[in-house]
């Protein structure tokens, strides 16, 4: 498969005295590189045989596998006559063989679960994860601020979005150390948190974290691991595939040290649909990448974007993909026609045939290769035959997949969730003490307020028990009169009267009638 003394063998192309090999030189190959090509042309073959290639070197690999096919590299291959011929053509034996594979997924289903925290991946990729604006992006800087300065952990979406209520709760004093904090983008931040855990997203983070060196590992054989991302379902949410890819590269810069121009390269990275990554991309993002590509290189590790067109990648990030396999375009209308061009002006042209002509008329298996030399200059283009894989051609089986994973290296790992206490347990319990103390106050507010009432009622029944006194004091200091004695009749004294009455009142008229009448006779 290779020329283990100078690089990774890829194809042959034509000459008049038969074939020339086009091998990509070890010691270039950290000077990134791009696989372009309509679907259909063998990108994904051509990725699955230069990923077999490095890890026969012992180089580790990482690559995704964005329709399932590139999972048959763990199994040795059954090449048919058509691939044997075209092997016996080039002057190859082909030894059908797997390479030492370990599946992972952001999911956990088809690989052993990636996860990072929100920390680590940062306010910039978080926010190009749930698509914020430039003013929500502000308020999730604003809000990782924050738990910095209060020491918050902030390990999973859940964290995250305890720590914006306690932002939103607090606007007003933070607003006045960092600038205004808007309840409408606390509100939308919380909505598209909501979104990537509806796409899935939620299992991304969290612990135990992903470490490195569990991708960048060298078997006793001396071959190195190639990781394969399973990127099937993934691919249903662009932007977070898109994120963690990015995350990965600036982990890997952040972390390794610096090594220059290694023999080989510590590591080499394929971004597959690396469109996904400049669609739509803020400038600080873009930006991002660049500086990335640029610097990661002289930390061993080669990047390898692989997408329909090279038009896809800005001319910044272009610039510096040294090593090119052009797989077959089609240019049926005016934008397609664009991409061609800039295809074929990216090669450094060959006479004997013409560079945009050749791309349409590319077979399957054939591409337009351009490789550095010895002193980093691009060869002249090659219309290349690409040679057939040892590894199987097509997905592998779930049985060969699990048999995969039961003797992964990695095993046992990061399969279990680890939840430790983290922002949204403390700001919890911080809840809860200041719930405790405000129920505190209004249980002692309330018992002195009826302390304070029953120390009134005392007074006011102090009062009138004095008044009362006072009162009696000033009726027992009068003089008494003589006590009288009592008028109550017995009824013997009542009907005398009563007789006494009747009797004085029957003489009276007896009288009167008498007098009246003698004065009668007298006149």
């Amino acid at each position: 498969m290779t020329d283990a003394a100078h690089g990774l063998f890829l194809g042959q192309s034509p000459t008049e005295g038969g074939g020339q090999a086009e091998i990509l030189l070890w010691n270039r190959a950290n000077r990134h590189g791009v696989v372009a090509g309509a679907t259909g042309t063998g990108k994904t073959v051509t990725l699955q045989i230069m990923a077999q290639g490095f890890s026969d070197a012992g180089v580790p690999v990482f690559c995704a596998d964005v329709k399932g096919d590139l999972s048959g590299i763990c199994v040795p291959g059954a090449p048919n006559e058509k691939l044997l011929a075209r092997a016996a053509g080039m002057g190859l034996t082909l030894t059908p063989r797997a390479a030492p594979t370990v599946f992972w997924d952001l999911y956990g289903e088809k690989g052993h679960p990636i996860r990072t925290t929100v920390s680590e991946i940062g306010p910039l990729l978080l926010g190009r994860m749930l698509n914020l604006n430039d003013v929500q992006e502000g308020v999730l800087s604003v809000v990782f601020h924050v738990a910095d300065k209060e020491g918050l952990l902030l390990l999973d979406l859940d964290d995250l979005r305890a720590l914006l209520a306690h932002v939103g709760e607090n606007a007003e004093r933070i607003g006045r150390e960092v600038g205004h904090v808007a309840p409408a983008s606390i509100a939308a931040i919380q909505r598209s948190i909501l979104q990537l855990e509806q796409q899935g997203g939620k299992a991304f983070f969290g612990e135990p974290a992903l470490r490195l060196e569990d991708m960048m590992r060298t078997g006793l054989d001396g071959r190195g691991q190639v990781n394969v991302l399973d990127a099937t379902k993934l691919m249903g949410s662009p932007r977070l595939y898109a994120a963690f890819l990015l995350w990965l590269l600036s982990e890997l810069f952040e972390q390794l040290p610096e090594i220059g121009d290694p023999d080989k390269p510590r590591l080499v990275f394929f971004f597959d649909e690396a469109h996904l990554l400049f669609t739509d991309a803020p400038a600080a993002l873009r930006e991002k990448v660049e500086q990335v590509v640029r610097l990661i290189r002289s930390k061993g590790v080669g990047v390898y974007f692989v997408t329909q067109n090279p038009a896809d990648i800005p001319d910044t990030v272009l610039a510096q993909l040294g090593n090119r396999i052009q797989h077959a375009l089609r240019a049926y209308t005016p934008t397609e026609q664009r991409g061609l061009k800039a295809a074929s002006n990216s090669f450094r042209a060959n006479p004997a045939f013409d560079t945009a002509g050749a791309i349409q008329s590319l077979g399957v298996g054939e591409a337009l290769v351009s490789t550095l030399d010895e002193k980093g200059a691009p060869h002249v283009v090659a219309r290349t035959m690409i040679r057939p894989p040892d590894s199987r051609l097509g997905p592998a089986t779930e049985a060969e997949r699990a048999a995969v994973m039961a003797a992964s290296p990695v095993r046992g790992l990061y399969d279990v969730a680890v939840d430790r206490e983290s922002a949204e347990e403390v700001l919890t319990a911080r809840r809860g003490e200041a719930d405790q103390a405000a129920a505190g106050a209004k249980l002692i507010a309330a018992r002195t307020k009826a302390e304070a009432a029953t120390a009134k009622e005392a007074e006011k029944a102090a009062a009138a028990r004095a008044k009362e006194q006072a009162r009696l004091d000033r009726e027992a200091a009068r003089p008494r009169a003589p006590a009288r004695r009592s008028t109550r009749e017995t009824p013997i004294e009542a009907a005398t009267k009563s007789v006494l009455r009747t009797a004085g009142s029957t003489i009276t008229r007896e009288l009167l009638r008498g007098l009246l009448g003698g004065l009668k006779r007298r006149r």
